[in-house]
Order: C-alpha cells, then sequence, then structure tokens
C-alpha cells in the first residue's frame, strides 16, 4: 500500500496532470446584452478584445465565539468578491462608451439620478475556462472549436468602478486598455467537464 511519503516520480506526475494543466489565457467571457437603454454595445467585440478576468472567488465568513479563553468558530455568510475585467480599448471606443453608458443609467454624471429597479442595471455575465483541446463546431462549419472545461456565470453584476485610461508622449509602443469592476450578487456552475 502507498504511503504519502514514498518519493513520486516524474511519470506518476505526469499520469495526475490531465491536458497538461488549465491556461490561464485560454478563455472567453460573454455578456450578450447590457441593460435596456445602454447604446452601441457590441457582444462579439467583448469576446475579443477582453484582456483579462478571473474564474469567481468566493468566501465564507467565520463567527468567532469566545468561551472560557477560547475562540469557537462557526461558519457565517458568503460573500463574493468584485469580479475585474481588463478591456483592450480599440478608436471606436466602443466597449468603453458602452460601459460609461451603463454606469451612467445607474448614476447620472449631472445630477446623481438614476435607476433605482435592480433589474434596469443589472446582468448576467459568463466566463469560460477554455482548453487547449478541441471539439467539432457544430454551429459553423469552420472546423474545430476550443473545448469548454468550466463556465461560470455571474449573476446580476453591475459596474462599479471604471478605470482611468493613463496618456503620455512615453507610451508610444502601447496599447489603450481599462479595467471595469463588477459587484456580484452571485455565480452558478453552468457547465464542466472535458467537453463542457
Amino acid at each position: 500500500m502507498a504511503t504519502s511519503t514514498e518519493n513520486k516520480t516524474l511519470s506518476q506526475f505526469k499520469s495526475q496532470l490531465l491536458g497538461g494543466g488549465s491556461r490561464p489565457n485560454l478563455f472567453q467571457v460573454e455578456m450578450a446584452n447590457l441593460p435596456e437603454g445602454v447604446e452601441g454595445w457590441s457582444a462579439e467585440k467583448m469576446q475579443y478584445l477582453c484582456k483579462a478576468a478571473a474564474l469567481p472567488a468566493s468566501n465564507i465568513a467565520n463567527i468567532d465565539i469566545p468561551f472560557r479563553g477560547r475562540i469557537f468558530k462557526v461558519a457565517g455568510d458568503r460573500t463574493f468578491d468584485v469580479w475585474t475585467v481588463t478591456v483592450i480599448n480599440d478608436e471606436d471606443f466602443i466597449l468603453r462608451n458602452a460601459f460609461e453608458g451603463w454606469m451612467d443609467k445607474i448614476s447620472r454624471l449631472n445630477n446623481n439620478l438614476g435607476a433605482t429597479d435592480p433589474n434596469a442595471y443589472m446582468i448576467d455575465a459568463t466566463v469560460h475556462q477554455l482548453g487547449r483541446g478541441s471539439v467539432k463546431n457544430s454551429r459553423d462549419s469552420a472546423g474545430d472549436v476550443n473545448a469548454i472545461l468550466k463556465s461560470y456565470k455571474f449573476v446580476d453584476i453591475f459596474p462599479t468602478a471604471i478605470s482611468a485610461i493613463d496618456l503620455s508622449y512615453d507610451s508610444g509602443d502601447a496599447i489603450e486598455e481599462f479595467t471595469v469592476d463588477f459587484q456580484v450578487q452571485t455565480f452558478e456552475l453552468i457547465s464542466g467537464g472535458p467537453n463542457g
């Protein structure tokens, strides 16, 4: 019977590393629509120009209960971290304009009025972790597509911060990008497995 202290071999390690390991640069973010009234959104452009995102983080807080000089810990409430995406900015500013319009719908720049019904400004978004393997693309005859390893749907998100874009004469060999921070109510696992 093997024990946890026995020497492990490279072959044993290789047999446990399925698919050569997940790659953080293989992902896709989907935001099909922004809230009604936000102009100029391009879901397809977002799939290409979203440079960075994250699989969701969540936390369960602990509640400390003192008892005779000791602390007894019990599970508290679950909280969800802010979800941040990084977007490449091209010269039509379509994505940045749409995100700014979304935030203006929530709280207008000139008078701080805005949508009060959460259904009017919250949407769902999905992030897919893609694999290096492929599956047949049933929607397109162009060939294979990356297999989806795991997908998460962020439920009822809305933006709370759009970062500045720094402008400088020193930045000749760079493309503009910006980040958007979203508040997350919860997330759902919507698929998983080697074939999505």
